[in-house]
């Protein structure tokens, strides 16, 4: 008979992440690990929320307003994987994520246009916030009635460490973008360099804890040499993730646990964030990134999805024109952003007001796609709305009517 599947580590929702050994938040190859695993073992490892508790279940925003950035994310980890070696493939099974029996919640945010902002940060400046309550694989919110949509829980972070080479050339050109940009994004945060206020680096003290300071990675964007911050929603129960080894051990780590996401997240904290417990069965392909042809990661998802049908998605088109007419040449990013607005300006008819709808197509299973990106000078990008969230109809066949749908905490700055 299988034996109990053994906790690889516990966190808790009362300490501060900041004060737990067994957490992190930079990217560094001295963070000392906090266990081992062997492959072919199956573990349950727990995580925080990725702000490390700074969101609170109630009605008001201020708490997103006044988030501090700079000590995300916390993850769990890192773990030595018994035997791995650097130019191997570490194999990350998923087989199940699940939220805490005793913390059945999470929370969708907007960051303050001054404080981390968002992908439609000019249309809404302000941070929102709204509170997800989980029923089963269900979830619902108090503050976007209306919905009730299953979760395609998913980790945001997994990846393993850099080594000291891979970390340098992070750093290099990271900071090489953001001496490029001074003049042609004056106003505009394009990377975050190295930062040692509020570094965490789990059991590191002393020295070592300044030097990860000083040239520890953020945790914020993904990477192509590890992964890292992908949120790609379906990376979940039973799927597989290929991750290339940087360093002895592979020194794995895990977090940013989410209930659901739509494809982009487009507030930023646009999943529906939650603290839980991540089981994955690790394995290793010994010389696999040079036997596969695998430099970056890849993934297989797993069989679990939510049920829509083809047809029962309004799917709304955006092209490289923003709002104010200007022509853009093959701006992917332009055109999401149109068929994000799109969505918005069509589904305010219906009674949400453009933050809930703000957070809803950042955290709802919607469906994100590039369409075309060969025609000049317009990429075609498409966003899915899956109809049945709604308990009421939102096809063009139905003549809009304004409902009182509540609304969501906004900031009063």
């Amino acid at each position: 008979m299988p034996g109990k599947i053994r906790i690889a580590q516990t966190v808790s929702l009362d300490t501060p992440a900041a004060e737990q050994p067994a957490l992190h938040n930079r990217w560094h190859p001295d963070i000392p690990t906090i266990g081992t695993i062997q492959p072919g073992e199956t573990v349950k490892i727990e995580c925080v929320d990725w702000t490390g508790g700074q969101i609170g279940n109630n009605d008001s925003a201020e708490d997103l307003r006044t988030v501090d950035l700079s000590k995300i994310h916390y993850l769990t980890g890192p773990f030595e994987i018994k035997g791995a070696e650097p130019g191997d493939l570490l194999v990350v099974n998923i087989t199940d994520v699940q939220p805490f029996e005793d913390s059945p919640w999470g929370f969708t945010g907007v960051f303050d246009r001054q404080n981390g902002g968002g992908f439609l940060e000019d249309h809404y400046p302000k941070a929102a916030k709204a509170i997800w309550d989980f029923d089963g694989i269900y979830c619902t919110s108090r503050h976007i009635p209306g919905v009730r949509f299953a979760g395609l829980i998913h980790p945001g972070i997994l990846g393993c460490a850099p080594s000291h080479e891979v970390l340098a050339e992070w750093n290099r050109r990271e900071g090489d973008l953001i001496s490029s940009c001074v003049h042609s994004h004056p106003n505009k945060v394009v990377a975050q360099p190295p930062l040692a206020t509020n570094v965490h680096a789990g059991q590191a003290t002393g020295d070592l804890k300044a030097k990860i300071g000083r040239e520890g990675a953020r945790t914020i964007p993904g990477r192509p040499e590890h992964g890292g911050n992908v949120d790609i929603n379906n990376i979940s129960r039973g799927s597989t993730t290929y991750l290339p080894v940087h360093v002895e051990g592979a020194k794995f780590s895990v977090g940013d646990l989410h209930f659901s996401q739509g494809d982009g997240e487009i507030s930023f904290c646009g999943a529906i964030e939650m603290a839980g417990t991540i089981t994955i069965k690790f394995d290793l392909i010994k010389n696999g990134v040079k036997s596969r042809a695998i430099k970056s990661p890849v993934f297989r998802p797993g069989d679990v999805a939510p049920n829509f049908g083809p047809g029962r998605y309004l799917t709304f088109e955006g092209f490289s024109v923003d709002e104010n007419g200007k022509q853009h040449f093959m701006d992917a990013t332009v055109a999401y952003r149109q068929a994000c607005l799109r969505a918005i300006e069509y589904l305010k008819q219906f009674g949400y007001s453009g933050e809930q709808l703000y957070l809803l197509l950042s955290c709802a299973p919607i469906k994100g796609s590039i369409a075309g990106i060969v025609d000049i000078p317009n990429v075609c990008t498409t966003l899915g709305i899956p109809m049945d969230i709604f308990d009421f109809d939102i096809s063009l066949e139905a003549e809009p009517k304004k409902r009182d749908l509540g609304s969501c905490p906004v900031s009063s700055i």
